[in-house]
């Protein structure tokens, strides 16, 4: 792509690739990275599908490069709105995991750091509710600015944000700390949901859940080299 940096269309693609092997991407599901003013972000399709031709920019209002006739994912929102948010963010990983979704339907639990592989959840992430902006009568997904917005707004400074009956969004300073997060919130709300069934949970505490994720920041490459040699 003209004017996009080869190196992060190709972890892009290596992201979707890798996201979609370890089941937190299936068919739907979608990731993205800042560039400048806008982000990259795969034509519709499905994330296993993805090469680096399926790649097009697209504006943090959601407009498509001129003279791209591509069909954008609908909720390509959610990751203009956050860009333009928080401008510590470089990526952003939208995904439906089974595992993650009870929690943001079950009362009374919030998914938190339990392993010290999930410690930049902290002490929870908060909750998106989409009837408090588009009403009760929606069809759960973010499709325009303002409802991109509002979940910003929802997300905070927090590393993740929940969205009720739809799955999560995931945000990190690059693609392979997003990747990252994905994978490990995924592995992390599977063994809260463990936990959960033998007794009364004990999460890490804010110093253990801090220093954890410094951790594990450091070693995020060892993670993703093995990652992609997985075919």
């Amino acid at each position: 792509m003209l004017g996009v940096d080869a190196d992060a269309v190709a972890d892009l693609v290596d992201a979707n690739h890798i996201l979609a092997r370890r089941g937190v991407l299936d068919g739907f599901g979608h990731l993205s990275a800042r560039d400048g003013d806008g982000f990259i972000i795969a034509r519709n399709l499905a994330p296993a599908n993805v090469e680096k031709t399926d790649v097009m920019r697209v504006a943090f209002d959601g407009t498509v490069s001129a003279g791209d006739a591509r069909k954008p994912y609908l909720e390509r929102f959610i990751h203009g709105a956050i860009y333009a948010a928080r401008p510590d963010v470089g990526a952003i990983v939208h995904s439906h995991a089974a595992s993650v979704i009870p929690f943001s339907i079950a009362r009374g639990v919030t998914l938190c750091a339990v392993s010290h592989m999930g410690g930049f959840l902290g002490a929870g992430i908060p909750l998106f509710e989409i009837r408090d902006t588009a009403g009760e009568d929606n069809d759960m997904l973010v499709r325009d600015a303002t409802l991109g917005a509002a979940l910003a707004r929802s997300l905070g400074d927090a590393a993740a944000v929940l969205m009720r009956g739809h799955g999560i969004t995931v945000v990190g300073v690059s693609i392979r700390q997003a990747v990252f997060r994905a994978v490990y919130t995924e592995v992390n709300a599977r063994l809260q949901s463990e936990a959960l069934r033998l007794g009364p949970l004990v999460p890490l505490n804010a110093y253990e859940a801090r220093r954890a994720n410094e951790a594990n920041d450091s070693q995020i490459e060892r993670a993703w080299g093995l990652w992609k040699s997985e075919r």
